[in-house]
């Protein structure tokens, strides 16, 4: 198996995002096939034992086991580290073992971390319970506030862990100055970029050392696989997650990075297409709700910033009713084309109700501190005819007194 003619760094590093989402990291076999092929395999063989040494002893780059190299899987690393601007890329199960694994692989007991206040409740999860137990000492900060980041610092400060925008409350962190400022200190800053996507969004050129995605989103796109990924330097791909990788499995399957290979070739047409849907529908629920949380709209405070540092607004955005629970949930019982779900970057448009969902286990204290909200609702605006979505929002906030 080889690499397509041309496919090297510094060519492919040439082209535009859109060649790269298509053409970046593909293999072919002797069979010349076009589309990339699926390697459903655990192991590899090897023509003599000369060749099993030099692999596992790092001096021959084949195969050795699907845990630590897979081509479709490697294509899929590839890829995404073409259209993030990384110099390496590791893929993982999920987004959670993605975020996982950025975390542990580079933390230790005696450690200290700073983390956002706003964000998907596993993430919180990981800093105020997982981390801690190992010996991690994990500060919360609001992410929007610039200052607190800088007080945060101790001298044993190790990582910065945000996202931006946040989940579900789309407050916007300012990565150029949160990323400089772990720089500075020596501090790794790790941002979790799974509501943008490459295509809408790449803090590496801010300034991001490591970037983390939940790939399920935007990236496949179309609710068909768990997938995550980590991108950053070689250096810490290969001295820090890797070793971390190797040794505990949260490998991805051929079969799913296949699919999200495949997602990858629609991504910037999908997320171009969500956000002009997404702004369109913001629009519309932006008359009709007490308070919209839509970083393309100028009521958001953050507003510029977001124009700033994203190609366009995304796909997702968060409202609040004043009626709580009731009300939210009488808003999504009267939805009809719009599906109630806890998935969001889909290229069906879903709603949630945070409190009860993603964020439940949370509890109620630490939702009101992330200013999750009883009447927050969460949308993810797909790709159907935005029309279609506002004429059935409308009859929904008709039925719950809207």
């Amino acid at each position: 198996m080889k690499r397509t003619t041309g496919q090297d760094r510094t060519k492919t590093s040439q082209w535009r995002p859109a060649t790269r989402a298509i053409r970046g990291g593909t293999w072919r076999s002797e069979m010349g096939e076009t589309s990339e092929a699926l390697f459903l395999t655990s192991g590899y063989t090897y023509d003599d034992a000369a060749t099993v040494a030099a692999r596992f002893a790092g001096e021959d780059s084949g195969m050795t086991y699907s845990r630590l190299q897979n081509p479709t899987v490697q294509m899929l690393e590839e890829r995404i580290a073409l259209l993030e601007g990384a110099e390496a890329c590791r893929t993982q199960a999920s987004g959670m073992a993605a975020m996982t694994a950025a975390l542990l692989c580079q933390l230790s007991a005696g450690d200290h971390m700073v983390t956002a206040r706003a964000a998907f409740g596993s993430c919180r999860w990981l800093g105020d319970h997982l981390l801690p137990r190992f010996g991690v000492d994990v500060t919360v900060v609001d992410a929007r506030d610039n200052a607190a980041w800088d007080a945060a610092i101790r001298p044993n400060t190790k990582v910065f862990f945000f996202e931006t925008p946040a989940n579900p409350t789309m407050d916007i962190a300012d990565l150029e100055f949160i990323c400089g400022l772990a720089r500075a200190h020596g501090i790794t800053s790790v941002v979790d970029n799974a509501f943008c996507s490459p295509a809408l969004q790449r803090p590496m050129e801010f300034g991001a050392d490591v970037v983390a995605y939940s790939a399920t989103k935007l990236m496949d796109g179309q609710g068909r696989v768990l997938a995550g990924a980590v991108c950053g330097s070689h250096e810490f791909i290969n001295d820090k997650l890797l070793p971390f990788q190797r040794n505990t499995g949260p490998n991805l399957s051929p079969f799913n990075a296949w699919v999200v290979l495949k997602g990858l070739e629609t991504l910037d047409l999908r997320a171009r297409r969500q956000s002009e849907n997404a702004l369109k529908v913001g629009r519309f629920v932006e008359s009709r709700v007490p308070r919209i949380l839509h970083p393309w709209l100028e009521s958001h405070p953050q507003h510029a910033l977001a124009v700033k540092q994203m190609d366009d607004c995304g796909p997702i955005f968060s409202f609040v009713l004043d009626g709580g629970r009731v009300q939210a949930h009488a808003l999504l019982d009267a939805l009809e084309l719009i599906d109630i779900s806890n998935n969001i970057g889909d290229s069906r448009s879903l709603m949630c109700h945070p409190a009860s969902s993603t964020h439940h286990n949370m509890g109620p204290e630490a939702r009101e501190d992330m200013g999750i909200g009883e009447g927050m609702l969460r949308l993810n605006v797909g790709l159907e005819d935005p029309d279609d979505l506002i004429e059935d929002l409308d009859r929904a906030f008709a039925q719950a007194g809207l």
